[in-house]
């Protein structure tokens, strides 16, 4: 799975209709350009081929009074809205995909309710810990540790990561049980991505935002 595809539908789903420099921009505070394929070309070449697939409505909007260009404004259809929770629910179950993924769905959790989402973070919990005992079972070397040789390393990392992100987990699935964040269905919540006051780490790292 491609974290691009679940970025941008979440991005355009929280203004309900976007155009791509809205994306870019939210995007790149989120700072998913450095943590993710999200590059300017790669928005819109996602924006544009989700629209051919039916996942995106296109909307053409007039030029602005100040003279600016016409701009093409996205929207979820039914079956982008459909796909948008799929890629989701996957993002946040699925261990053994690339970080950006477990990353985007992260960022966009809350937009599932609570029970759903600590439901399927109990899953991905179970998942680290059969894919931890399936490596210790079948793919580690008999023998004294010290006899395994540098290979060995690999299947310790893949056991100490396993180990480490169930561990991450089960603490998201604490702070959820115990009413951390503002879960769907459970009212307004603002969009921000900070805490009042905190600067934008990527603020001043992110490419020119005068084109596009």
């Amino acid at each position: 799975m491609s974290a691009i595809r679940l970025l941008v539908l979440g991005a355009v789903r929280q203004h309900g209709r976007a155009h791509g420099y809205q994306v870019r921009n939210d995007l790149e505070f989120w700072g998913a350009h450095e943590w993710s394929n999200a590059k300017p070309g790669s928005i819109y070449h996602a924006l544009k081929q989700m629209a051919k697939q039916g996942l995106l409505v296109a909307h053409d909007t007039a030029p602005s009074t100040a003279g600016g260009p016409p701009r093409t404004e996205y929207e979820l259809t039914d079956a982008g809205d459909a796909e948008y929770f799929r890629l989701l629910r996957w993002a946040l179950t699925a261990h053994d995909e690339k970080p950006d993924v477990l990353t985007a769905g992260v960022g966009f959790i809350v937009d599932l309710p609570r029970g759903e989402a600590i439901g399927l973070l109990r899953r991905r919990v179970a998942a680290l810990e059969e894919w931890s005992a399936e490596v210790v079972r079948h793919w580690t070397p008999g023998g004294a540790p010290e006899e395994w040789g540098h290979i060995g390393e690999i299947m310790k990392l893949w056991v100490h990561t396993a180990a480490s992100g169930a561990q991450w987990t089960r603490g998201l699935i604490e702070r959820l049980e115990g009413g951390a964040y503002v879960m769907a269905g459970e009212g307004e919540r603002s969009v921000d991505v900070l805490p009042e006051g905190v600067e934008n780490p990527y603020a001043d790292r992110s490419p020119d935002r005068s084109r596009g």
